[in-house]
């Protein structure tokens, strides 16, 4: 009836990631994201020369997300709506490919597997915010 110790554990686990892990996985990612050929106009045109202010948010972004630590206090829609007219839904799937890769090279498997789904989730939820039209759905596609 009840999930046996196991199982509860496995769904509810918290990854708890040291601080220089977030800070690789957010520096590795956005590594990518500066010279992807799509995601990377959309980036640098938004952050310009600012990267030095945007990756410290990410880390205590990435920090309240997986570790819980309240460290971030931003708020991410309003964000993501100010640049809208700049991005396209597709490139969430683009978004998700790369930090995928990222995780799948810093991380085990299960790790790797708990991050994703946490950030599948934000992707998700931003793209919703930003361009749900019930008249005209769309869909985060992943490449490969």
């Amino acid at each position: 009836m009840y999930p046996n110790e196991d199982e509860q554990r496995h769904r509810a686990r918290p990854v708890r990631v040291p601080n220089d892990k977030i800070v690789e996985m957010v520096n590795t990612f956005y590594d990518k994201v500066k010279i992807h050929p799509t995601l990377g106009p959309i980036f640098n045109n938004t952050i310009g020369s600012h990267w030095d202010r945007h990756l410290p948010k990410m880390y205590q972004f990435w920090s309240s997300v997986l570790n819980t630590s309240g460290v971030y206090s931003g708020n991410p829609m309003r964000v993501h709506m100010q640049i809208a007219q700049k991005v396209d839904p597709h490139n969430f799937g683009q978004w998700l490919t790369l930090f995928q890769e990222t995780l799948n090279e810093l991380f085990s498997t299960e790790d790797a597997e708990f991050i994703y789904g946490k950030a599948a989730n934000i992707a998700q939820s931003l793209s919703l915010g930003m361009f749900y039209n019930p008249a005209s759905p769309h869909h985060m596609v992943e490449e490969k």
